[in-house]
């Protein structure tokens, strides 16, 4: 069962600003909820480590995050794949950019699916916690590129 995510949001800096700010993981990778590390393998690859924690199923996730496509300064995907206990995920997030008023509109929209024994165990409660995470996410980027 597919989780969506998305929205837009409106900053007041380029697009070309906010472009590369969404595709240097050093910059938005420590955004995350539950952050714990990030190694950088090269321009379009990295790995990230978030704390996770549903029920009784406690651990850390770990993503490899590839930038699937990059078009400067429209639009930016990411596809990922990870192992959290119990289970594993795969995710998409993309970023929509166009120029408004003085700034940029971000549009973005993502999925994940979770896979296993943490979708068996934690199902119900896998998606309130996903949309909630998702907007701490966006709320950080957001102040980030105020």
């Amino acid at each position: 069962m597919p989780i969506k995510f998305g929205g837009d949001f409106e900053v007041p800096r380029a697009p070309e600003e906010v472009y590369d700010f969404l595709t240097d993981p050093n910059k938005f990778a420590p955004l995350l909820p539950d952050f714990q590390e990030m190694a950088v393998q090269d321009e379009r690859h990295f790995e990230v480590k978030v704390s996770v924690g549903i029920s009784y199923i406690k651990g850390t996730a770990e993503m490899k995050m590839e930038l699937a496509e990059a078009s400067r300064p429209q639009r930016a995907r990411y596809k990922g794949q990870g192992k959290v206990a119990g289970g594993s995920v795969s995710l998409t997030a993309g970023f929509d950019l166009v120029a408004a008023g003085g700034g940029t509109k971000v549009a973005w929209q993502g999925e994940a699916q979770i896979f296993g024994r943490l979708m068996s165990v934690a199902g119900g409660l896998l998606e309130p916690l996903g949309r909630k995470n998702v907007q701490k996410l966006i709320d950080g980027l957001i102040v980030a590129l105020r």
